[in-house]
Parts: C-alpha cells; structure tokens; sequence
C-alpha cells in the first residue's frame, strides 16, 4: 500500500525558507511521479510541483512558485522534498504530496493524475 508522510513544516517569516520532505513507502519512483500541492482555507487546491522520479527527472512548477522552490529527490531515501525559499504570505497553505501519473507531470493538470496523498503539513508566512 503506498504511503506518503509530510513534515517539514512550521511558522516562517516573509522572505524566510523552509524545506518540506515526504517521506514514501509501499511503491517504486519507477512506477509513479511526485507532485506537490497545496490548499490554502476556503482556496481551490494548487499544484505546486511536479517530479518525474524516474527517467530524467524532470520537473514542473507553477506559475506562482517558479524562481523560489525547488523539488529534488533522494532516492536512497525514498524521499522527497520541496526547498521554499523568498516565502510570501500568500505561500500560507497545507502542503501535500502525492503519486502522480507520470505522463502528467509535467503541466498544471498534474493533479488530474493524483493517486494517492499524505495527509499534509501546514506552512503559515508571517509578516
């Protein structure tokens, strides 16, 4: 059964970085790619980032957060993370990661592709 675990969150200043992890089980980066997301209350869901963990390891931000994060893996690990840097009050979200198609992981309709997500870590960007 594929897992996904979160952590890494926390309360940060503006300007300030964080780096989220998600820690996985139960499946191979062979099989799946990892996408990030993020819901902010009363928001639609956002798709942050995608990573094909397999192949090139290519990858995909959104409009919103290109410049200032960057997703990487570790594969040895079986984990992923997601560096924020330059954060932004409007960055204040719950963070998820998820398995992703991975032939959709390379646009804003990633999540279309979603599998299965972890339960989320909570970012909040003070003034």
């Amino acid at each position: 059964e594929a897992q996904l675990v979160e952590s890494g969150g926390g309360l940060v200043q503006a300007g300030g970085s964080l780096r989220l992890s998600c820690a996985t089980s139960g499946f191979s980066f062979d099989d799946f790619a990892i996408g990030w997301f993020r819901q902010a209350p009363e928001k639609d869901r956002e798709g942050v980032s995608c990573i094909n963990t397999r192949g090139d390891g290519s990858t995909y931000y959104g409009d919103s957060v290109k410049g200032r994060f960057t997703v990487s893996t570790d594969n040895a690990k079986n984990t992923v993370y997601l560096h924020m840097n330059n954060l932004k009050l409007e960055d204040t979200a719950t963070y998820y990661c998820a398995t992703i198609s991975p032939s959709l992981c390379d646009g804003a309709y990633f999540l279309l592709g979603m599998y299965v997500r972890g339960k989320g870590t909570l970012v909040t960007v003070s003034s």
